[in-house]
C-alpha cells in the first residue's frame, strides 16, 4: 500500500488488525490493573455513544433500505465518529474540563481499536455497501 495505491492486502490488512488488536488488548489490561479508579458511567456512556450516533442510524437506514444504498452522511458520520482525529479535541477538552487525565478515556481507544482489530471494521466508503458484503 502507498500513496497510489490505496488498498490492503490480505497481508497488510491483518497487519493492521493485528496492531489495533494490540491496543485493544493494552486498554483492556489498563482497564483490569485501574478497576476501582475508574468512572464505570464515563466510560460505558462513551464507549457507547461512538456507536449510537455514527453506526446505529447507517445501519437502521441499510436494513430499511433493504440493505441497498443509503444516502452518504452515514457513512460521513460513521467515520467522523470511529476516528481518532475527531476524538483528539473531544479527549483533550474532556482533560481539560476535569483537571486531568482519568481512566475511563480509554473506552476510545478499546472501542476505535475493537471495531479496527477484532471486528476488521475501518472508515466505510460511500462508494462501497455500508455494510460488509462479499463480491459474487
Amino acid at each position: 500500500m502507498d500513496t497510489y495505491h490505496r488498498f490492503h492486502t490480505g497481508g497488510s490488512y491483518w497487519l493492521m488488525r493485528a496492531e489495533h488488536l494490540a491496543v485493544v488488548l493494552i486498554g483492556i489490561a489498563l482497564v483490569l490493573w485501574h478497576w476501582s479508579e475508574l468512572n464505570w458511567l464515563r466510560f460505558i456512556a462513551v464507549f457507547v455513544i461512538t456507536d449510537l450516533l455514527g453506526y446505529l442510524p447507517g445501519a437502521i437506514a441499510y436494513r430499511r433500505a433493504g440493505r441497498g444504498q443509503i444516502a452518504p452522511l452515514y457513512h460521513y458520520l460513521y467515520n467522523l465518529t470511529h476516528c481518532y482525529l475527531t476524538w483528539l479535541p473531544i479527549t483533550a477538552w474532556w482533560v481539560w474540563s476535569i483537571g486531568g487525565w482519568e481512566w475511563a478515556m480509554l473506552a476510545i481507544p478499546i472501542h476505535l481499536s475493537g471495531d479496527r482489530g477484532v471486528f476488521g471494521n475501518v472508515f466505510k466508503p460511500v462508494s462501497l455497501p455500508f455494510e460488509p458484503v462479499a463480491e459474487k
